[in-house]
């Protein structure tokens, strides 16, 4: 018994260490694309060109930006996957009704809240908002201007679910084991904005929640 948990506990250390490589190797891939931008526009750039010297510091500033948010969602990220939550009785029409108000500003869509559940759940109320959230904007990002979105939760004996469903073109089935990695996009918009990490930190949040 002590040498099948021995085992046990060193394959998840070794499962833990390869994510952790797995995840630095990909930081590192995403860090590169910014730094490089930032370098090459102010090697390019005419320091007696007032227009130029604008247009490179705009471009850094950007670039910088976006830095700053793909540190930021590595920290979330870590901490999700980490187990960091505050668990507590989650009444579920409030927490319908608060997501309903937060996507109400996203712009270009319509938003409606088809579903209400009444029930509660135990979680971390923020933390589930806060994918909730996420997957309403990846809604408004990958679906055509205009088209209304809907929103909506339910339950039943088999649990409780917080669903957004979209009107855009969806994903083809061959790429739906995609979207949840880290810096992974089925369509390859990597114009759309973002730091690649949303779904996989609402993966983390839905898998910690059961």
């Amino acid at each position: 018994d002590l040498s099948r948990t021995v085992n046990s506990m060193l394959d998840r250390l070794e499962g833990s260490v390869d994510v952790q490589r797995q995840l630095l190797d990909d930081v590192r891939h995403e860090l590169k694309t910014p730094i490089t931008i930032v370098r090459g526009h102010l090697e390019l750039m005419d320091p007696a060109d007032i227009e130029d010297v604008t247009t490179a510091r705009q471009i850094g500033i950007a670039e910088l930006d976006r830095m700053t948010r793909l540190v930021e969602d590595i920290d979330l990220l870590a901490t999700v996957e980490g187990g960091a939550f505050a668990t507590a009785p989650v009444d579920v029409a409030s927490l319908t009704a608060r997501i309903g108000e937060l996507v109400a500003v996203i712009p270009g869509h319509t938003w409606r809240v088809e579903q209400t559940a009444r029930d509660h759940l135990m979680g971390d109320q923020d933390r589930l908002l806060q994918a909730w959230l996420q997957l309403a904007d990846n809604a408004a990002k990958y679906t055509p201007a205009g088209s209304p979105v809907e929103l909506g939760s339910e339950s039943d004996e088999s649990g409780v679910r917080l669903w957004v469903r979209d009107h855009g073109a969806g994903i083809p089935p061959a790429h739906r084991h995609r979207i949840f990695r880290r810096f992974d996009r089925a369509h390859g918009k990597r114009s759309v904005g973002g730091s690649g990490l949303g779904l996989a930190i609402v993966d983390a949040i839905a898998k910690a929640h059961g």
